[in-house]
């Protein structure tokens, strides 16, 4: 059934050109001259047991040495998906090599209590029709999803041949072998012929640079890390009971802090909220899947779904097109329809098309900030909760239990905006707005390495290509490739993330198609009987030269967005933004790409023997 648009505030009641300079006064005042340099790396100097895997044992083995024709970097949705289409090339001589101890990437390593998906598991949980998989409900519980990580390996055969708890230390290409020579902390030597580096998004967790940080005597951990031991519980039953007598502070209001806030309000004695943006959190309907409902579904109907959620989330529904997924992603395509529906669908320019959504925006926007007055008690915390930004400036979020939670006498929101973050850290806790705070526990919500500089995010010491080129130096401008996959100079190598192509609303099926136009490539290059594969400097000039002609500019957009990770900390054009898309669209670059891969010539590409 299609759902209703949405009751918001009616254009004549509030002020946009208002709204817009306090959206840009939030900004700047949250602006800091470090940038990402405001956080550092997560280390055992300072969180204990970072490097430790606190989930499964680490097996001991014998270093490898031996040859295979691709090694598949990362174990999480990238590698899942590049190991499915390698397979469906009939390529089986590759592994996936992670350091952690299973399959699931991000689902693997995060288990902090409340944790979900926090879009439609529908579409976010790929080949659900190829496994014949559904969902237990509409937003997964991340046992769930890592297991069906697992399922989906075990099922297409490529589960066995993973290296966990492994760390990739060098990648070097050798010419006279063509092949990668692969250095693991294992000791082994991996002779790889094709390298795919899916070492993720939210792979490498991060955290603020807070000065006095290694003084604090008490516990912390990173949400990433959640010591159970500690907080008591476990993953499937996240009863916090060890909290009772503890002072606890969490930082951050981000996605895993909303989910994690109210388990930690539950239990803990005194919690400290800490927070310098806040998120926008609507409702969450999350019922439980319908067996009826599933029993009609038709082949294709995830794809179509699938199509449904990206139209609504980064372009527009169609005439008539109902909304498959109804929630807060959603919204302001749903209310954008009902408009144009009532307006006879008007011939718009593209300019009269976006000062509309961007109406609409403003308006969703202002029935949120309502949603926070109406739900928490005190004005001063409702007012510091409210978000004033554009919808997609931050990730869109939804709970029940979030707000709530600062009902409880036991909770305190600590707004740090006008410091710009936590001042410093003591022995005996933090100081924030000029007053030390006291705790037990401090906690980490402060998410991963999105956007900053690469070797930071694969946190591989060497990667070196033709002559002894460093991918980092080579790439230190931001990306150059071909159909953001491909780079000159690093032949047989394939990235798989966000680079130079086109942005999905869901990272899976962005992924997914990724993998399935390299394991193309490489399925090819076999085929032929070629030992190597590389773009030329041609091919990827003139392809980059496209992508930026064809790239939309978001510079406006950005000017009213508050920092983080989708703007690498206030940056007007990050090289390595997350949304940096093909500027027709998707559905036209995956178009674009199967006319590639039809033609055979492999355009752009040079084969050697």
């Amino acid at each position: 059934m299609n759902c209703l648009p949405t009751k918001c505030p009616e254009p004549e009641t509030i002020d946009i050109p208002a709204i817009r300079a306090k959206y840009r006064q939030e900004r700047d005042k949250r602006l800091r001259e470090e940038g990402q340099a405001q956080y550092v790396k997560l280390s055992g100097d300072v969180v204990e047991n970072y490097a430790a895997d606190p989930h499964q044992p680490l097996i001991e083995r014998e270093p490898l040495h031996e040859e295979i024709d691709v090694a598949v970097l990362g174990a999480g949705w990238g590698g899942i998906m590049a190991s499915y289409y390698l397979a469906k090339q009939g390529i089986s001589n590759f592994r996936n090599i992670d350091t952690a101890g299973d399959f699931g990437g991000v689902w693997y390593w995060n288990r902090y209590p409340g944790i979900q998906c926090d879009n439609d598991a529908y579409c976010y949980l790929p080949l659900l029709e190829e496994t014949g998989f559904l969902p237990s409900k509409k937003f997964s519980d991340g046992a769930e999803i890592q297991g069906y990580c697992r399922q989906i390996a075990e099922t297409f055969g490529f589960a066995e041949r993973a290296l966990f708890h492994t760390q990739i230390t060098s990648l070097i290409w050798d010419e006279g072998i063509k092949r990668w020579r692969v250095g693991t902390n294992r000791g082994d030597e991996i002779l790889a012929r094709f390298v795919i580096m899916a070492c993720g998004v939210l792979n490498m967790p991060k955290l603020p640079s807070i000065p006095g940080i290694d003084s604090f005597k008490g516990k912390m951990f990173h949400t990433a890390r959640w010591d159970f031991s500690y907080t008591g519980g476990s993953y499937a039953k996240p009863e916090l009971t060890k909290l009772a007598d503890k002072r606890v502070a969490i930082i951050g209001t981000g996605a895993t802090a909303i989910q994690a806030v109210p388990h930690l309000a539950k239990y803990a004695k005194q919690l400290y909220v800490i927070q310098r943006t806040p998120s926008t959190v609507d409702e969450r309907p999350n019922p439980p899947t319908d067996p009826d409902w599933a029993k009609s579904l038709q082949p294709g109907w995830q794809a179509e779904r699938q199509g449904n959620f990206h139209r609504a989330a980064m372009e527009a529904f169609a005439p008539g097109e109902p909304d498959l997924i109804c929630d807060i992603w959603t919204e302001i395509a749903r209310n954008m329809q009902a408009e144009l529906e009532a307006e006879g669908w008007p011939q718009l320019t593209m300019e009269q098309f976006l000062g509309k959504r961007e109406v609409i925006d403003y308006r969703v926007m202002e029935r949120l900030r309502e949603r926070v007055a109406q739900i928490i008690d005190d004005p001063e915390t409702a007012e510091a909760l409210k978000p004033w930004y554009r919808h997609l400036c931050k990730r869109p979020l939804s709970s029940n239990d979030f707000y709530p939670a600062f009902n409880r006498p036991n909770v305190t929101l600590i707004d740090v905006s006008a410091t710009k973050g936590v001042e410093a850290m003591t022995e005996k806790g933090f100081i924030a707005n000029g007053q030390e705070y006291e705790v037990d526990c401090m906690i980490f919500a402060s998410g991963f390495e999105v956007t900053s500089e690469l070797e930071r995010r694969w946190g591989i010491d060497t990667v070196q290509g033709r002559g002894g080129v460093s991918i980092y130096d080579h790439w230190r401008g931001g990306p150059l490739t071909l159909h953001g996959t491909m780079t000159h100079g690093f032949p047989n190598q394939f990235y798989i993330g966000y680079y130079q192509g086109a942005a999905n609303a869901s990272v899976t099926e962005q992924f997914g198609k990724q993998g399935l136009h390299i394991a193309h490539i490489i399925g090819e290059t076999l085929k032929r009987g070629a030992k190597a594969v590389e773009t030329t400097k041609e091919g990827m000039d003139a392809y980059v030269h496209r992508f930026l002609e064809l790239e939309p500019d978001m510079s406006a957009f950005q000017d009213e967005c508050t920092p983080g990770y989708f703007n690498n900390e206030g940056e007007k054009k990050p090289k390595w933004a997350l949304f940096r898309s093909w500027g027709p669209g998707w559905s036209d670059f995956q178009t674009m790409l199967k006319e590639w891969r039809d033609k055979g010539d492999l355009h752009g590409l040079k084969l050697e023997d």
